[in-house]
């Protein structure tokens, strides 16, 4: 139930030709170290040109994140995709609602996001497809730093491959 579909480095590691393949047409996207470092606003450009892809190919693409409402709208606007946030994972309700602003089901979505107990569980609770990828860095809050420990106890989760998740970004 906590272990990842798929695992990857970056976001921007996913690959979209075999998303569609597979029959996804949704992209569930969390912002915090996923599409961005934490508490940053700049989303990296290999991000923003790997969203503007996905949209390019047909893919939906929503933001879910547990961020409020004036973090999340910064990065729905920059990006032009829409967004669901609040304390939206790992409850049902937040996925369900991006599918719906997506029109897609569930077996046409994926979650992306670098947290186990919020992306990818929320993600599995639901029969979404998940993929876990690496924190962009290694800032995070107090707890957040916790979780990652709780990650690595329970579900086996280890990050980052020989220069780790804090590594040079493109």
């Amino acid at each position: 139930m906590i272990q990842p579909d798929l695992r990857v480095r970056r976001v921007w590691d996913v690959d979209l030709d075999g998303l569609k393949e597979a029959g996804i047409t949704g992209i569930l996207l969390d912002i915090d170290n996923t599409i961005a470092p934490w508490g940053g606003n700049q989303v990296p450009a290999a991000a923003v040109q790997w969203i503007h892809r996905a949209r390019g190919l047909g893919f939906g693409v929503c933001i879910l994140s547990n961020n409020p409402k004036s973090r999340v709208s910064r990065f729905s606007r920059e990006l032009g995709v829409p967004a669901v946030c609040g304390w939206v994972k790992p409850w049902r309700s937040g996925y369900e609602r991006a599918l719906g602003i997506l029109g897609v089901r569930r077996e046409q979505a994926v979650m992306i996001g670098d947290q186990v107990f919020t992306d990818v569980l929320g993600a599995r609770r639901l029969g979404i497809m998940s993929i876990l990828v690496d924190p962009l860095n290694r800032r995070e809050p107090l707890h957040t730093r916790v979780v990652r420990v709780l990650e690595r106890l329970i579900a086996g989760i280890r990050r980052g491959g020989p220069e780790g998740p804090e590594g040079p970004e493109p």
